[in-house]
């Protein structure tokens, strides 16, 4: 990636979407051409500032320990606990009746295995689950 932007969604969509590099285009030219030789070579080239970037990106990230095998309105409903929402208001949102989120509850304790609602909304902080 050849840009001129250097801030971190930028940085982290590229990388994200297949950059092999990334190189701003303030860079001198013997920098920018050293990069091109770099990628063809199989490297990834980078900027200092950038890769400071790049570092602190993925020094405040902490990946999910498991995927825990919620299925999407499991997830749903788990978010809607950690926005702090009851059971009702879960119900209500996601269109759903009251016995129906008592039943993903009961599955989201089991899977993330935990016994209340402040720990699975704590586990699901904790490991990045949503």
């Amino acid at each position: 990636m050849l840009t001129v932007f250097d801030n971190n969604k930028n940085i982290y969509d590229a990388i994200r979407f297949g950059a092999n590099g990334y190189v701003l285009k303030k860079s001198a030219p013997d920098a920018i051409i050293n990069a091109i030789k770099d990628v063809f070579e199989g490297g990834a080239p980078m900027n200092s500032s950038i890769a400071t970037q790049v570092l602190q990106m993925f020094a405040g990230m902490s990946p999910a320990t498991q995927n825990y095998g919620l299925s999407e309105k499991e997830k749903a409903v788990l978010q809607s606990l950690v926005d702090g929402n009851s059971y009702k208001m879960v119900a209500a949102s996601l269109n759903i009746s009251i016995d129906t989120v008592r039943t993903h509850i009961r599955n989201i304790y089991e899977k993330l295995q935990v016994n209340s609602k402040s720990a699975a909304v704590a586990k699901a902080l904790k490991d990045r689950i949503l």
